[in-house]
C-alpha cells in the first residue's frame, strides 16, 4: 500500500492501519478492549494527535478510537465516500410560488472537512436542493450566491450589498426571499436588515442552522423547508429569522428580525424572541401566526430600500471597574456612536462619567441598553441614570443592544445631526421598540424546580 491511501494518519496511528493491512474508506470491524465497533476509516485532521483513528458509525456519528485499545481490526468492504453533494437543476412547477435563495455562507450551507477536521462553506445552494428534494413540492426555487463566509466575517459592507440584491428580486417580482446565513451574527444581519429594507411586499427570510449538513441531526434540512414555506406561502411580510422550535422537530419559530437573539452555543432551539413572542410558528405546510399585527403580503413590487451604514460603532458591554480610558479610545479613534449594555435599569460606574460627558461634547451618540436583555432601560429611577442622562446618554427602551448598534450604524450612515439620530433611534422601527412587554414575553424556566420539572416530563421522555 501506499501512503495516499493513509489521508492524514501519522506515527503510531499510521503504524496501526499498515500492521492490519487497512485503509481510509475502508469498512472495517475493530476489535477493542472496550468492544467490538463496526464503521468507516476517516481521514484525520492535519494537526490532529497520531493516537486515535477515527471511523464513522452506522448511526451517521463519528468516534474515536485509541489505539491502545486496538486488538484487531478487519476490512470488510471499501468506498470512498463523496461527500460533495451533486448540483441539481431545480424542477419548476406551474401554480407555485417563485422564491430565491440567497446564499452568504454559514452551516446551512457547509460540509465537514476531514483534511482539516473544519466545518467548511462548500455546499451551494445548487447542492442543497439535491439534499433536500423535498423543497421542490413546496415552491419554485432559484439561487445567487453572493457570498461564502462564515456569519462572523458578515458584516455592514455585507449588509448594504444584500438589502441591494434583495431589492432588485423583490423589483424583479419574486414571490419570496430566504437568506442562507451563518448562525453566530444572524441576528446582527437580521437586524441590519430590518433597517434597510423597509415596507416589504414579501416576506424575507433568514434561515440557518446549528449543525452542519453532514451531520444526524442538522437541522439545516428542516429550517430550509420552513424557510422556503415561510417565503413562498406565508402573507407575513417582514425580515423574519426561521429557525428551530421545541426539539421534538414539530415546528420551527419566525421571530422578529429586531427582537430575536441566539441563546445556545449548540442547541438547534437556540434563537428566542426576547421581550415578546415570536411572530409565528411555522411547519412545511402551514404557518400560524401568534401575533395579531404584521407587515402583510401585498402583490405590488414596491418597497424602500436604504442601505447605508457608518461602521463607527461600538458596542460596550459594561463591568465593574471598568476603566474610562476605554471609552477615551473610542472617541479618540474617531468612533461616531457608542451603545452601552449597561447593569439593571442602565447604569454605569462614576468613573465613567467624565469620559462619556467627553464623549457627547465631542459629537458621539451615547445610547444605553440593557445587558439583562428583557426589560426596559428606565434611568429616572436611580441617581446613577439621571446623572447618565445629564451627560447626554439616551435610554433606548427595551431595544437589544445588537439591534440598537445595527440601527445606530444604519442612522449614523444617514445624518449625523444629533438631534436627528435620538429621534431616529428612539422611533420604533419592525418593534425594536415596543411600550409594553406581553406577560409572556419573559419565561425562563429553572431546572430542578418541582413544578418546572413536572412540567418538563409532559414533553421530555
Amino acid at each position: 500500500m501506499t501512503d495516499n491511501i493513509f489521508q492524514g494518519y501519522k506515527g503510531d496511528s499510521l503504524e496501526i492501519l499498515k500492521k492490519f493491512n487497512v485503509r481510509v474508506w475502508g469498512q472495517i470491524e475493530v476489535e477493542t478492549n472496550r468492544g467490538k465497533f463496526k464503521g468507516t476509516i476517516l481521514p484525520r485532521a492535519e494537526n490532529d494527535d497520531d493516537q486515535h483513528i477515527v471511523i464513522k458509525i452506522p448511526t451517521g456519528y463519528n468516534i474515536g478510537i485509541d489505539i491502545n485499545t486496538i486488538t484487531d481490526i478487519k476490512e470488510i468492504g471499501y468506498s470512498k465516500a463523496n461527500y460533495k453533494i451533486p448540483e441539481k437543476e431545480f424542477p419548476y412547477s406551474k401554480g407555485l410560488p417563485n422564491v430565491k435563495l440567497i446564499g452568504t455562507g454559514g452551516t446551512i450551507a457547509s460540509r465537514l472537512d476531514y483534511r482539516t477536521g473544519a466545518v467548511i462553506p462548500a455546499f451551494s445552494p445548487g447542492e442543497l436542493y439535491g439534499a433536500v428534494p423535498e423543497l421542490a413540492d413546496i415552491c419554485n426555487i432559484t439561487t445567487d450566491k453572493i457570498f461564502a463566509v462564515f456569519s462572523e466575517n458578515m458584516g455592514p459592507s455585507e449588509y448594504i450589498t444584500l438589502a441591494k440584491a434583495i431589492g432588485k428580486e423583490i423589483e424583479n417580482g419574486i414571490d419570496g426571499i430566504i437568506v442562507g446565513h451563518g448562525t453566530d451574527t444572524l441576528h446582527h444581519t437580521a437586524s441590519a436588515l430590518t433597517y434597510m429594507i423597509q415596507d416589504s411586499p414579501v416576506p424575507i427570510v433568514l434561515v440557518g442552522s446549528q449543525r452542519s449538513s453532514d451531520r444526524p441531526s442538522s437541522d439545516a434540512a428542516l429550517n430550509l423547508m420552513h424557510a422556503a414555506y415561510a417565503a413562498g406561502h406565508s402573507d407575513i411580510a417582514e425580515v423574519l429569522v426561521c429557525m428551530f422550535g421545541p426539539t421534538s422537530d414539530e415546528y420551527g419559530f419566525l421571530h422578529r428580525g429586531t427582537r430575536v437573539r441566539k441563546m445556545h452555543s449548540s442547541y438547534r432551539s437556540t434563537f428566542r424572541t426576547i421581550g415578546d413572542i415570536p411572530v409565528a410558528t411555522i411547519t412545511r405546510k402551514e404557518v400560524k401566526p401568534l401575533k395579531p399585527n404584521y407587515n402583510r403580503r401585498r402583490n405590488d413590487k414596491k418597497v424602500k430600500i436604504i442601505p447605508y451604514f457608518n461602521d463607527r460603532i461600538s458596542i460596550v458591554y459594561y463591568y465593574p471597574s471598568m476603566k474610562p480610558d476605554i471609552i477615551d479610545s473610542l472617541i479618540d479613534n474617531g468612533y461616531k456612536g457608542i451603545v452601552i449594555a449597561g447593569t439593571g435599569l442602565g447604569h454605569v460606574n462614576k468613573p465613567l462619567y467624565p469620559a462619556l460627558k467627553r464623549a457627547t461634547d465631542k459629537g458621539v451618540n451615547v445610547f444605553m441598553t440593557v445587558q439583562t436583555l428583557w426589560g426596559y432601560t428606565h434611568m429616572f429611577v436611580y441617581d446613577t441614570g439621571r446623572d447618565l442622562m445629564a451627560k447626554g446618554v439616551v435610554p433606548v427602551m427595551n431595544m437589544l443592544p445588537e439591534a440598537a448598534w445595527a440601527k445606530l450604524g444604519w442612522i449614523l450612515g444617514q445624518t449625523e445631526d444629533r438631534k436627528e439620530v435620538k429621534k431616529m433611534m428612539l422611533t420604533p422601527i419592525g418593534d425594536d421598540i415596543t411600550y409594553r412587554e406581553p406577560y409572556n414575553g419573559y419565561l425562563i424556566y429553572q431546572g430542578g424546580v418541582p413544578e418546572v420539572e413536572e412540567f418538563i416530563k409532559k414533553f421530555h421522555k
